[in-house]
């Protein structure tokens, strides 16, 4: 399973599987946190990071846990490569732009989160006296917490998921029994679109508490993958079906991703996004699918030729009433593959039909 994840996200993703569980990172964190010192890890040693430290004095020698713990004694930051394998320099003070705005009251958070805001690297904190460790990254900030806590959370919010997916479910079945009888409305499509970024945000937020318990999160791993399947893809093929023919539906997807959580719950913003909507009452507004999601249910089936049977007879209506004959038309169609097409159809919308009136 791949989760499609925002820039920001995919940058603290990033941060975290770097200091997870079990990587030497992380040990030598824990060992600072453990010694009751504090520490101020910039993990990127590129000019830009360089060209904001003053003092301190250059290392550049292979990193282990024990000699981060050593140098963390001293009160400046300390800088790792990129790929984590050196130390590049240690008891650095660093001096950001003071104008980027910070949400920190302590010195070294303060200092941490200017300095990932500002270079966009990853920035790790913690303090000397609650032993808190903060990650920055992507623009944003994650406090890392104690695994036993972070696994009950987790249960939790795959219990969400699993709650949050039936719904998602029922609305696809519900999506797909009035486009088979050709009385879909823009309502129906946006309460899929709504529903689909739920379900994606929760998954999100589990994809970053795996990462962030690393080894310990083998079976939160399998849980997620057999929950969130292909949803993706699905999401994908509806978006295709009914955007505005001027968008994509990565633009579309994009646009639900950075609504706010409660924007996502009124579904005039899900309409919005696919470019379908200029007030309220459009929500009723019948609309008529491409076919490309029932289509892509034929095995063997490519997605390119499903693209080409969709456009041949724009719209999953007039798709309905074709014969094999009529599919075998369409360029690359062969009348074995015609066959199966129309065996499909015949089936989505038998079952779909049974599935509404029992």
């Amino acid at each position: 399973m791949e989760l499609r994840f925002g820039s920001a996200n995919e940058q603290m993703r990033d941060a975290l599987s770097r200091i997870s569980p079990g990587t030497p990172l992380r040990d030598g964190i824990d060992r600072v946190v453990r010694a009751k010192a504090g520490a101020l890890l910039v993990l990127d040693d590129g000019p830009d990071v360089l060209s904001i430290c003053s003092g301190g004095f250059l290392v550049d020698a292979p990193y282990s846990p024990q000699r981060l713990s050593e140098l963390a004694k001293m009160d400046g930051a300390i800088i790792i490569s990129a790929d984590g394998g050196r130390i590049a320099r240690a008891n650095v003070h660093l001096v950001p732009d003071p104008t980027v705005p910070t949400s920190e009251t302590g010195t070294r958070h303060r200092t941490a989160e200017r300095v990932a805001r500002s270079l966009a690297v990853p920035v790790v904190s913690a303090s000397e006296e609650m032993g808190v460790i903060n990650v920055y990254a992507g623009g944003g900030k994650r406090q890392l917490q104690e695994i036993g806590r972070l696994l009950e959370r987790a249960n939790q919010a795959l219990q969400t998921l699993e709650r949050y997916k039936i719904r998602l479910d029922d609305a696809i079945a519900s999506l797909t029994a009035v486009e088979v009888e050709d009385m879909a409305t823009l309502r129906d499509v946006a309460a899929v679109v709504q529903r689909g970024e739920m379900v994606h945000r929760i998954a999100d937020e589990i994809e970053l508490m795996i990462v962030e318990l690393g080894v310990d999160a083998r079976l939160l791993r399998l849980q997620l993958d057999e929950l969130y399947g292909e949803i993706d893809d699905e999401l994908d093929l509806v978006v295709q079906d009914y955007v505005a023919d001027d968008r994509t539906a990565a633009e579309t997807l994009g646009r639900m991703s950075r609504l706010t959580d409660d924007e996502i719950h009124h579904l005039r913003h899900a309409a919005e996004a696919l470019h379908r909507m200029t007030d309220d009452d459009d929500l009723a507004t019948s609309v008529t699918p491409r076919g490309l999601r029932l289509l892509n249910r034929t095995k063997r089936l490519s997605s390119e030729s499903a693209e080409a049977i969709a456009d041949h007879f724009d719209g999953l209506s007039k798709l309905q009433r074709a014969t094999v004959d009529d599919l075998s038309q369409v360029d690359g169609i062969d009348s074995v593959t015609a066959a199966e097409v129309r065996e499909t159809l015949a089936r989505v919308t038998e079952s779909a039909i049974l599935d509404q009136y029992n």
